[in-house]
């Protein structure tokens, strides 16, 4: 039995895959604000390789498979292609490499739209966590926009990020009224998203309120509903954490890596507040909750490998 997937392995991923690029990534820029750049450069790698993978895999099925590409279009998971490409843009910005994360927001933005709204036309009532993807895909370019905006000094992509700040926080309240409560107790791992939307509105807030392009009450307002949002997404942490001890799913899923993401984006956002908001002690919480999130994603990886292995030797005792 051989460990390895075998030559196509890639051609099977379902968009729910983009999470762990999505999880990989946001940590990479946890590790970076803490200042353990050696860890952060080699998420980053990981991070990107992953997404290589999956762009690939997203290519493929537009040109050679477009069925199976129209019925994944209309899943909320799609929106993890937009969600994780801006999140590598943001650490790619973070390093320096302002030209790549330019190309990756051009990428994203071509991307958004269409898959957002055939996600939209096939909204239901009592979804899962999935539903805030269309949150945390726009919050995604609102924080890449910021933060090219204040390398880059461009005032106009600074107010583009806040029409996609808002336009986010819209989405979120869409999503909150068909979210299944039901997912908090028995969800496989994407209802942590309800979390985790509010946890990237307030990065890409905190990426507002510290550019110069807002000031006065604009300023003000910014730093109190920044502030908000990451109470907001403390108390989703303190819900989905009470749960998942109180009815524990230690089967792995690949929507795991939705688990993830959120606890890496809380540990983020946190580190990422402190300074512009003003509140010194969120940045020590970020660097506790960021091991939690490096913890997670170990333990989610060790799964993914059991769970192969395990299907490996079922496949061959056949």
């Amino acid at each position: 039995m051989s460990i390895l997937p075998g030559r196509d392995w890639w051609t099977g991923l379902p968009p729910a895959a983009g999470a762990a690029v999505m999880a990989t990534g946001i940590i990479s820029v946890g590790l970076h604000l803490t200042g353990h750049a050696a860890a952060s450069l080699a998420a980053l790698v990981v991070a990107a390789v992953l997404w290589l993978v999956l762009a690939a895999d997203f290519t493929t099925r537009l040109l050679g498979d477009r069925g199976r590409f129209r019925a994944e279009a209309d899943t909320p998971a799609a929106l993890t292609a937009v969600a994780a490409t801006t999140v590598i843009g943001a650490r790619l910005s973070q390093q320096g490499w302002q030209t790549a994360a330019t190309v990756l927001l051009v990428l994203a933005a071509l991307l958004w739209p269409g898959l957002l709204f055939n996600v939209l036309r096939h909204w239901r009532r009592r979804m899962p966590g999935a539903a805030f993807l269309g949150c945390v895909a726009t919050q995604g370019l609102s924080l890449l926009a910021a933060s090219l905006a204040d390398a880059e000094h461009q005032d106009p992509l600074a107010r583009a990020a806040m029409a996609g700040f808002c336009l986010g926080l819209l989405l979120y309240l869409a999503a909150l009224f068909r979210f299944d409560l039901r997912e908090v107790v028995g969800g496989a791992g994407d209802h942590w998203v309800a979390g985790g939307a509010l946890s990237i509105s307030a990065l890409a807030g905190s990426k507002l309120t510290a550019s110069p392009v807002w000031t006065g009450s604009a300023h003000t307002t910014l730093r109190t509903v920044t502030l908000a949002l990451l109470a907001l997404s403390l108390v989703w942490y303190v819900v989905l954490l009470t749960a998942e001890l109180g009815h524990p799913r230690p089967r792995y899923d690949i929507r795991r890596w939705a688990t993830v993401f959120p606890l890496g984006m809380t540990a983020t956002a946190c580190l990422s507040v402190a300074d512009p908001a003003g509140v010194a002690w969120l940045r020590p919480l970020g660097e506790v909750l960021l091991w939690i999130a490096v913890g997670a994603w170990l333990l989610t990886f060790a799964a993914l490998i059991a769970a192969h292995l395990t299907a490996g030797g079922r496949a061959a005792h056949r």
